[in-house]
């Protein structure tokens, strides 16, 4: 009978451990985040989680952008987040950009009230997610302007595009005319290659899918660029395709160990 009441109680932490709290940090819809807070946080460190979609539709809450990543996070004690943002047509990428960096200053601003800690921030995302955390993290004028605290790492997960002139200067999916238009001024704006002039302050992971012809090679120009400029960066190729860098980070798998040890290195998480 003692075992069977451990049991319930083991399950039932962590079905809390895994079970999320929604929150708005801005007066539009879509301007909401998920926290997945452990019963067992304290001072915990933060993965703040952006999902793509190609700029236009993803949700938060699609299969594979929170788990299995809160749960094995959560298990070690940190707290997951995942969050909304505006799409085209209401919000072009400068714009969610901006929305992802009041998520983050929102986070920072409340995470002792989940029981983590608001300097052990890690900011990831997946395909155009991964686009707009490396874009932020290349462009400190748009968090100061948020209110952005100093977070730990940025990992970018297969970034849809980290360099924008390269892929509208080549053959490429008709759907990025209609994200980034054709103006290559504008390109250049919203383009993290192009926008780092100075080292990013935060260490940068790059994963990329060594399943895509582009992916690699463009994200390996982004790392020696903040090589050349004093900054510190890793590319980590993986032999996965687009969606599954996003749906197997978190399950048990070398995959799952490398970006482990790479945040344990350099985040201290």
């Amino acid at each position: 009978m003692i075992r069977l009441g451990l049991l319930i109680l083991l399950l039932l932490m962590a079905s809390l451990a895994h079970a999320a709290t929604d929150f708005s940090y801005g007066p539009e819809a879509r301007q909401t985040l998920s926290v997945y807070a452990p019963p067992n946080a304290h001072d915990a460190p933060i993965i703040v989680m952006v999902h793509g979609g190609a700029w236009m539709f993803g949700d938060k809450d699609n299969d594979g952008v929170a788990q299995p990543k809160a749960s094995h996070w959560g298990n070690s004690g940190a707290i997951f987040v995942s969050v909304d943002y505006r799409m085209l047509p209401q919000a072009a990428p400068m714009a969610q950009a901006q929305d992802v960096a009041t998520a983050l200053a929102y986070v920072q601003h409340h995470a002792r009230e989940w029981h983590g800690d608001p300097s052990r921030v890690v900011l990831m995302g997946h395909s155009a997610g991964a686009h707009l955390v490396s874009l932020l993290a290349v462009t400190p004028a748009l968090t100061r302007a948020a209110g952005v605290q100093p977070w730990l790492a940025t990992v970018s997960l297969d970034s849809g595009a980290v360099d924008v002139a390269a892929i509208m200067n080549n053959p490429h999916a008709r759907f990025y005319d209609r994200v980034f238009g054709n103006d290559p001024a504008g390109w250049a704006a919203v383009s993290p290659y192009d926008r780092m002039s100075s080292a990013p302050a935060a260490p940068m992971l790059m994963v990329c899918s060594s399943e895509r012809r582009e992916s690699c090679p463009a994200n390996e120009r982004f790392v020696a660029k903040t090589h050349q400029l004093g900054g510190k960066a890793d590319v980590l190729p993986v032999p996965l395709s687009h969606m599954e860098i996003n749906r197997t980070l978190g399950a048990q798998n070398t995959y799952t160990s490398q970006v482990d040890a790479w945040l344990k290195k350099n985040a201290g998480i």
